[in-house]
């Protein structure tokens, strides 16, 4: 059976669950794919720790140059990480007409622009399924399996980290800095967590979902990011109650030629499909107007879910190899012109909004004042107690208003003289 060579840069813990999955189901592999990838050379600074697995040490190398440039190497995954070293090694590789397999998300999302198109111009792969969602096979759902449909909505919960800290917080009613604390001695949270409580890691992985269904190099400084840090433990009991539960979820949407991608701690009605996905799960929601919705479950990080969505990039280019095959597609295929990006602005939703008011007459009136002089109108009002303390905390359920008015009324109740502390608000999402 004829060999691919393949040259590992970075030996890390997904490095390190590749190389296991290769050695645990290489002959399964190989039978599928009709040819055997075999690794040949593992390029890292660290070439003395642990793994937890066994590589000849002839194989280890501080060269990734020498990697990419090895004529037994016929593919390149990078598994370095980060923006700085990585985006040079990918680079040099594609230029040598190396296809490249990465998992490195933040590169694609900020970098997509410079590196699908040197693939182009070199007409090698550049595959990425492990950089969104770990081992949910979403990426070729969407350039494959959904193929014939246009893509009037995605959604995602696309980080397991504030998937893990939302469902902790409901299931046992615990502040935030409690759970963020227990994820982080668990693994499951980095010791600086900013990229995942803040957000952005799953606006890098929306990004690239927005860029493959709707066929152009989404600008990830168009997006619209929120995180989950700081959400209060009553306002997670709140929505509860109402009927919802808290997700961070990435939303994709196409209405007319316009697209629009934000991320932000959304309320999911309690009997829709999204808010059973709990703990450090992933999930992925995409509906095409042909086949209608569709789910994609599964662990979106860990050494081996991650591995083994490298390992089906690396097989594919593989068979491509082997059947000397020029199959080569671009990443991102434009359904037609170029479609606009819709503003923040413009968005259109329900809304949670809590306030903290003065307990006298006048101030219900006095708040639905402002809301409407926004054209926001109440649906539902809820007061959580009548003590004796001056403000008391009310809940408001409005109905459908654009963002920009919705921000700038609870600009202006926050100035009121009548609110004791900052209005909270959270946005619903309908899935209409």
């Amino acid at each position: 059976m004829q060999e691919i060579g393949l040259g590992l840069l970075g030996f890390g813990t997904v490095g390190a669950g590749v190389v296991e999955g290769l050695q645990r189901n290489g002959d399964l592999i190989a039978a599928r794919a009709g040819v055997r990838p075999v690794l040949r050379k593992i390029a890292d600074l660290d070439l003395d720790r642990d793994r937890g697995v066994v590589v000849d040490r002839s194989m280890l190398t501080t060269d990734a140059t020498a990697v990419i440039h090895d004529p037994e190497i016929h593919i390149v995954i990078e598994l370095i990480g980060g923006v700085g070293i990585a985006r040079e090694l990918v680079m040099e590789a594609l230029k040598a007409g190396k296809p490249v397999v990465t998992a490195n998300k933040k590169l694609l999302a900020e970098f997509g622009h410079e590196l699908f198109p040197l693939a182009d111009q070199h007409q090698v792969d550049l595959r990425f399924e492990a950089s969104v969602a770990g081992g949910i096979p979403i990426i070729q759902a969407l350039r494959e399996g959904l193929i014939a449909n246009h893509i009037p909505n995605a959604y995602g919960i696309l980080n397991g980290t504030c998937n893990y800290i939302l469902t902790r917080m409901e299931e046992e009613g615990r502040p935030f800095d409690e759970v963020l604390q227990e994820a982080q001695d668990a693994g499951y949270a980095e010791a600086e967590p900013s990229l995942d409580i803040d957000g952005h890691d799953t606006a890098h992985k929306a990004a690239l979902l927005a860029s493959l269904a709707y066929g152009f190099p989404y600008p990830l400084s168009r997006l619209h990011v929120e995180g989950i840090r700081g959400i209060a433990r009553e306002d997670i009991e709140n929505v509860c109650e109402l009927g919802y539960r808290m997700k961070l979820l990435a939303i994709l949407k196409k209405t007319g030629d316009q697209v629009g991608v934000r991320v932000h701690p959304t309320l999911v009605p309690l009997d829709h499909m999204l808010a059973q996905v709990g703990g450090v799960f992933n999930t992925v929601m995409v509906t095409g107007d042909i086949v209608g919705d569709t789910l994609y479950y599964g662990k979106g990080a860990g050494r081996l879910p991650t591995a083994s969505a490298v390992i089906s990039d690396i097989a594919a280019i593989a068979r491509q190899l082997a059947t000397q095959s020029s199959g080569h597609v671009p990443a991102f295929v434009p359904e037609g012109g170029q479609p606009q990006i819709q503003p923040m602005d413009e968005v259109l939703a329900r809304n949670y909004l809590r306030l903290s008011l003065m307990d006298r007459p006048g101030v219900l009136a006095h708040v639905a004042g402002i809301l409407g002089e926004h054209g926001i109108s109440i649906e539902t009002m809820v007061q959580k107690s009548r003590s004796r303390e001056t403000y008391v905390p009310v809940i408001l359920i409005t109905h459908q208003a654009q963002e920009k008015n919705m921000r700038e009324a609870v600009a202006r109740l926050n100035e009121s003289e009548h609110v004791g502390s900052k209005p909270v608000r959270f946005r619903i999402e309908d899935f209409a």
